[in-house]
């Protein structure tokens, strides 16, 4: 068992390491250094800081003899202690693929970037793949519970009496500040303000990547306040129609519809003059932008709470789509129209979101099947649903360098998607061993500190870099 643990925290390291190659090589930093040393396997002249393109190129191809070494060993260990032929064969065709990359690698340094343009950066992140789906397997192999047996009569928990249902404080027990106050908060917190910093933080990425240097004061304030008011809506409506449920979920049983501190008529009318308020703002922007806006407020409100959520256990994963359109807006709100770039940016946070909320579906589970919700790890199991992660942060990693590859993006971007990642990995491996709420909330946090500082390197990188 030792022997397999020590496999499992080497083949994650390679996956980190070939990662770092792909997302590096796809950068503009790399190409930069490609057209500076076109002598393979060395570069000459001498290694200064007065010339950083030939140290960024040496330190790529040393790099990839390191990780070439790293990915030899683990291979070697794993056809020893792999005990599964589909962790086998990922292995052997990342081992096998990797001398392709490498005469690719060396084909592009002596004929210049534009020399097979994508196939070093396909045939990198096929590598990538290939391990981090023997990781998954491996680790499904070595913590999954074979004897689990997932929810197949799905019907929601008992709705509870009102009389049981948590109840504001009688009012003359309260001061007219308490109360306003009070209300003002239950107000507030219709909106899911948790949500707002990092869906905003997707469309300023947006803007951005359109922009550059060039964006302008005016086109932020309005897209983010349009976003912010947009996101307000979409929480008031999903509170409104998911007002019963919530009173079946201890973590939504709170909440103000459900304990009745706001009416229903008056939360319906909050959200209406929220979502007409996001209209005008993303109207003087341009006509796109308010479209866009209308429809991640009718795809989360409608669509994701009546539709995907209780009727699907892919609600999470297509539902990534209203997560997923704030990076259209912000990238519109710039260029007027949608482009490649905007689109790209928009799979990444598409791909995340379900690396992102497993882990809180694996901490709620219990919950969600009293509301009668179809999760992951209701309906296919908890086994299911960590390797469902893993997969998931791979296919986010992977986007994140067609991103790279499709803008200007460089070493900032790079250096904050490798390590992040890395560290985004970690929790997830530390998730299948523990199998704890605590673990499951680390993988949680983990994910919220990926996407958030891959967005700010964005930001950074692109009006400052």
């Amino acid at each position: 068992m030792a022997e397999s643990r020590t496999f499992t925290g080497l083949l994650a390291a390679t996956a980190v390491g070939v990662y770092l190659l792909v997302i590096a090589g796809a950068t503009a930093t790399i190409t930069d250094a490609v057209a500076a040393c076109t002598s393979w396997p060395l570069c000459q002249g001498p290694v200064t800081l007065a010339e950083p393109d030939l140290l960024i190129a040496r330190g790529h191809r040393l790099l990839a003899a390191v990780v070439g070494t790293l990915a030899l060993g683990t291979v070697s260990l794993g056809l020893r202690t792999a005990t599964r032929r589909r962790v086998t064969v990922a292995l052997l065709v990342g081992i096998a693929l990797y001398p392709v990359q490498i005469a690719l690698g060396a084909f592009v340094a002596t004929a210049g970037p534009a020399a097979l343009p994508g196939a070093h950066l396909g045939v990198g992140m096929a590598i990538f793949v290939s391990f981090v789906l023997a990781l998954a397997w491996q680790l499904e192999f070595e913590t999954g519970d074979a004897d689990e047996t997932p929810v197949e009569d799905l019907s929601p928990a008992p709705m509870p009496d009102d009389e049981e249902t948590d109840s504001p404080p009688p009012v003359g027990a309260l001061s007219r500040k308490e109360r306003v106050l009070g209300t003002l908060g239950a107000y507030f917190r219709l909106m899911k303000p948790r949500l707002m910093w990092l869906l905003c933080l997707v469309a300023a990425a947006g803007m951005a990547l359109a922009a550059g240097p060039a964006l302008t004061t005016r086109t932020v304030l309005l897209t983010l306040g349009g976003g912010v008011l947009s996101i307000g809506a979409s929480g008031t409506f999903n509170h409104v129609l998911e007002r019963d449920i919530d009173k079946r979920m201890d973590r939504t049983s709170d909440r103000p519809i459900a304990t009745h501190r706001i009416p229903v008529a008056n939360a319906m009318a909050f959200g209406v003059a929220l979502a007409a308020a996001a209209l005008v703002l993303f109207w003087q922007v341009n006509v796109l932008a308010a479209a866009l806006g209308l429809t991640a407020i009718l795809f989360y409100s409608v669509i994701y709470t009546l539709v995907l959520k209780p009727n699907t256990v892919q609600n999470t994963v297509i539902g990534g789509a209203a997560g997923a359109l704030p990076a259209l807006i912000g990238w519109v709100a710039v260029e007027g129209s949608l482009g490649l770039p905007g689109i790209a940016l928009a799979g990444v946070i598409f791909l995340w979101t379900p690396a992102h909320f497993y882990n809180l579906a694996l901490a709620y589970k219990d919950d969600y099947e009293a509301g009668g919700f179809p999760m992951m790890p209701v309906v296919r199991g908890e086994t299911e649903t960590r390797k469902h992660i893993v997969y998931y942060l791979g296919a986010t990693l992977v986007g994140s360098g067609v991103l790279a590859a499709m803008t200007s993006l460089g070493w900032l971007y790079a250096l904050t998607s490798a390590s992040v990642g890395a560290v985004f990995l970690w929790a997830v491996i530390r998730l299948h061993r523990e199998q704890t709420e605590g673990a499951a909330f680390r993988a949680f946090h983990a994910s919220n500190a990926y996407l958030g500082l891959l967005l700010v390197a964005i930001v950074v990188d692109s009006l400052a870099l």
